[in-house]
């Protein structure tokens, strides 16, 4: 009789109670595997910070990336289990402002946050002279009590792209090691050390950018979106087709600009990306008859990078810039 009054009982669960438990269990599954770990879950928003977490976690973390391989982390929305295991999750990393929709419900959660934009160093966001001018007469108006236009762009914008920038990247991780030893204390000098061999790695690939980028003949390089003004510092000058969001679209004035660029200095390769369309760079390349590679933003993984890491696709970043300018 127990038997069959339970029975009945399953029966009579709500059918939408059902269908969202399956959902649930079916996307957990595709995050991560929640069984390696210690029981301790962190939650990254996108790849470069997931690669960051899992190293310095080490076995002791099941970290899951929030944006999968193949997806531009731009356009993230998050799906129920995402949710779910963003609010379950003993940290979250993020980037505030990155990714609009893991703000807004991390800012909900009750889940420790670390923001990679409150312990590394950014950049402003770069602007072209037509926004440097707009900026500024707004600012005349608003010191005479004028009124002006409104601008989207606020004057405290800054570049999120820095992970292209290996020691951004190494003071990262030192964060990411405090915050784990503070939800574990017992394993603190394991988080240390993973982090300060993580270091060792970047320093030297710091040093792999600074000596393969020395000496090169050219150092204009056209690409795809304004990602990668982290890479300056190595010496070379970044101009980029779209802004700081790749599906913007570029004016005939900025592309006008941009063909006469690639004349004058002698450009021999339009930079496009993986996750993104090729079209505006090829298309560029095509009209001067210069060739087309790739440069990785490195903001997400692709179909055709899943294998790889960080650390490789850096590497492949610097032999392409070489081979396009000409360093030695």
């Amino acid at each position: 009789m127990r038997i069959v009054l339970m029975s009945l009982a399953t029966r009579l669960l709500p059918v939408t109670s059902v269908l969202t438990a399956s959902v649930l269990l079916a996307g957990c599954g595709q995050l991560g595997d929640s069984a390696s770990g210690d029981g301790r879950r962190a939650v990254a928003s996108f790849y470069p910070l997931a690669w960051v977490t899992e190293r310095v976690a080490g076995d002791a973390w099941t970290v899951e990336n929030l944006t999968q391989p193949g997806s531009e982390p731009h356009d993230l929305s998050l799906t129920i289990a995402q949710t779910a295991a963003l609010e379950q999750a003993d940290l979250v990393v993020l980037e505030d402002g990155f990714q609009p929709a893991v703000d807004a419900t991390a800012a909900e959660a009750d889940a420790p946050v670390l923001d990679a934009a409150e312990v590394v160093d950014l950049l402003p966001a770069s602007e072209t002279e037509e926004e440097h001018a707009a900026h500024e007469e707004h600012e005349e108006h608003e010191e005479s009590g004028e009124e002006g236009h409104d601008h989207d762009h606020d004057h405290g914008d800054v570049d999120p792209h820095f992970w292209l920038d290996p020691l951004k990247v190494a003071d990262l991780a030192d964060a990411v090691a405090e915050e784990l030893a503070d939800a574990d204390p017992d394993n603190a000098t394991t988080y240390t050390d993973n982090a300060a061999d993580v270091r060792a790695e970047l320093e030297q690939l710091d040093q792999d950018y600074t000596a393969g980028l020395a000496s090169c003949e050219r150092t204009t390089t056209v690409v795809s979106h304004d990602a990668f003004s982290y890479l300056s510092r190595y010496g070379l000058e970044f101009e980029p087709i779209a802004g700081l969001s790749p599906d913007a679209e570029p004016t005939a004035a900025d592309l006008a600009r941009l063909q006469e660029l690639i004349r004058e200095e002698g450009v021999t390769t339009v930079f496009s990306e993986r996750l993104v369309s090729a079209k505006m760079a090829e298309t560029l390349a095509d009209d001067l008859g210069v060739t087309t590679a790739v440069l990785d933003p490195i903001e997400g993984l692709s179909d055709d990078t899943s294998d790889e890491d960080y650390l490789s696709l850096m590497s492949e970043n610097l032999t392409a810039l070489q081979q396009a300018n000409g360093c030695s």
